[in-house]
């Protein structure tokens, strides 16, 4: 890191950052040649199984910070990257530090009305930007066959949903995806004359840009919200995007489509989903109460689709 420096500056010190699931994040606090400090943020992968991952994971983020440089989208500057480990011990990318911090207060809602419009023109501003080079297209792991029914969940519906993607992925027209969009990963300062949350400062963790249905990242926000905040969360969230200015699949059957198959992909992930909730202070979302909110949420997806 340290070829990666101004003349005259050095590392003094680093602090774990918390609240991230697939590595780990600290901030480093540089010294400046005037006395002053500056502070970057270190990736580290460092988990098997996302290390075999990190040089596709590293270098999509590499590319998304590089392609946001001016765009007007608050994200982090690409300092430099090492997707494959060969100057750090792990593979890592280290970037500029973003002012602000995520906010996923439970009780304040008039709060997180706030905040869900403007997580959706956030939305909205980043589906506008025009790659010169399209990123890699969006994937989708989760199947018919892998999903998780969570224990007492509505059979019947799971059943309806499970069925859904079955089927092809409908037609779409592409865009820039950040492709994991969602409260944790979004920080918030306060604007000169309000309270802190009422600004969006930063987004962060684009490890997975990619290119493909604007459905699929309202649809991972929405089920995100509905976890978070409960199951109504969800389709407003989808309201408020289109709200701003968002254009979803004209089509009920495809904007189904996307939200079941996020809906269901977190099935499988729920365990690991909760836990950094629950470190931010959310201890109430036990395992069992985000299945449970993932049932409801599921549920309602289905019995409003008739």
């Amino acid at each position: 890191m340290r070829r990666h420096l101004e003349a005259g500056e050095r590392i003094v010190g680093a602090r774990a950052l918390h609240g991230g699931v697939t590595a780990e994040m600290r901030r480093l606090t540089i010294r400046t040649r005037d006395g002053g400090t500056r502070a970057l943020v270190l990736r580290t992968y460092v988990d098997p199984f996302f290390v075999e991952r990190a040089e596709d994971s590293l270098g999509r983020e590499a590319g998304a910070l590089t392609l946001l440089a001016g765009t007007g989208v608050p994200a982090p500057g690409l300092v430099a990257v090492d997707p494959a480990g060969a100057h750090c011990e792990y593979p890592s990318l280290l970037m500029t530090h973003v002012a602000g911090r995520t906010v996923l207060d439970g009780e304040d809602h008039e709060g997180l009305e706030t905040r869900v419009r403007l997580l959706a023109r956030q939305l909205v501003a980043i589906h506008a930007v025009r790659p010169a080079e399209r990123p890699r297209e969006y994937e989708a792991l989760t199947t018919a066959d892998t999903v998780v029914v969570p224990a007492g969940a509505r059979a019947a519906e799971w059943a309806a949903a499970i069925d859904v993607i079955r089927d092809p992925a409908p037609p779409y027209e592409g865009r820039f995806l950040h492709r994991d969009f969602h409260l944790g990963n979004v920080l918030f300062d306060a604007s000169p004359s309000g309270p802190a949350g009422d600004r969006i400062s930063g987004v962060v963790d684009w490890a997975g840009a990619s290119w493909g249905p604007a459905d699929l990242d309202v649809a991972h926000c929405s089920t995100n919200l509905a976890l978070l905040h409960g199951p109504e969360w969800g389709p407003r969230f989808a309201e408020a995007y289109v709200g701003a200015g968002g254009v979803l699949a004209a089509a009920a059957s495809a904007r189904l489509y996307w939200r079941v198959r996020d809906a269901l992909a977190f099935s499988e992930e729920l365990r690991s989903v909760a836990r950094p909730w629950r470190e931010a202070g959310r201890t109430e979302l036990t395992t069992r109460a985000v299945e449970e909110r993932l049932d409801a949420y599921v549920t309602a997806l289905m019995v409003a689709a008739g």
